[in-house]
């Protein structure tokens, strides 16, 4: 089996040295969080950091406050409309 050598930061190491289980290589251990990441489709979730999370969630409800507006806007002008129908058809 060939082999390659590659260098990796002395953090990147430790991290990587601390998820290798017992009867596994380093080899093993890479290959088993490279399949796992691959095949989790939810691992890539929670990874928003607070700030970012806080600006979605301004986003998303200045983006819900601006669809109720519509809504009532357009409800508003529908009732307005038929009210006006109604009073020509009195007239």
């Amino acid at each position: 089996m060939a082999t390659k050598t590659i260098g990796i930061r002395e953090e990147v190491y430790e991290r990587l040295k601390a998820q290798k289980r017992d009867d596994e290589s380093f080899t093993d251990t890479v290959e088993r969080l490279l399949e796992e990441s691959a095949t989790d489709w939810r691992s890539g979730f929670g990874s928003l950091g607070t700030a970012e999370a806080e600006e979605l969630e301004r986003i998303a409800e200045r983006s819900r406050q601006q669809s109720t507006e519509g809504l009532t806007d357009r409800q508003r002008d529908a009732i307005e409309k038929l009210a006006t129908a109604s009073d020509d058809e009195a007239a």
